[in-house]
């Protein structure tokens, strides 16, 4: 009965449809007054506006298309299987991490602190987990992570030239200059 874009974009944007009604609810009950009610109802609303905030960033992290290769995220070690290349970084070990371009696709580019590097698609199956483990590595700032994803200009181009190396998203701190 739905149409499948409309289907699509539901289940894409579920997170941030669920908050929107955890904080309605909140309002609800605020709005009926009482000394329960009123603090309670502030209280779920203001809940449901931080897994709002965090919904929305996860939404934006989230990009559409289609790569080859799955990306899985266990127990600390992120792995990427794709059709040629592949590799497993241990998040411990994690020292770099840049967005790069190369003939027209973007990826991540995941440095460990032994100097291996694991090119995975931005676009890949599975690659939005990858989202909470960046968040988890020490010092990173989301809003320039998210902002090296957002498309550049108004044609929505990647931003970068084709093999040009992007700033440094994140590096970890106390291990010196990288060279790599």
């Amino acid at each position: 009965m739905i149409r499948a874009e409309l289907r699509i974009a539901l289940w894409r944007g579920r997170e941030v449809i669920a908050a929107v009604a955890v904080v309605a609810f909140g309002l609800w009950s605020a709005s009926q007054g009482g000394y329960v009610l009123v603090p309670f109802g502030l209280l779920v609303a203001a809940f449901g506006a931080g897994l709002g905030v965090q919904a929305w960033r996860r939404l934006r992290f989230a990009q559409g298309g289609e790569a080859p290769g799955v990306v899985e995220v266990d127990e600390g070690q992120i792995s990427y299987m794709g059709p040629a290349l592949g590799g497993f970084v241990a998040v411990p070990d994690l020292v770099e991490l840049r967005l790069v371009a190369l003939r027209g696709q973007r990826l991540w580019r995941l440095r460990q602190a032994d100097g291996q590097v694991l090119l995975v698609p931005v676009e890949a199956a599975g690659a939005e987990a990858l989202f909470d483990v960046f968040a988890t590595l020490p010092g990173m700032d989301m809003a320039a992570l998210l902002a090296a994803l957002a498309p550049a200009g108004p044609a929505g181009g990647t931003g970068l030239a084709a093999g040009e190396v992007a700033q440094v998203i994140w590096r970890r701190p106390g291990r010196g200059m990288s060279t790599i």
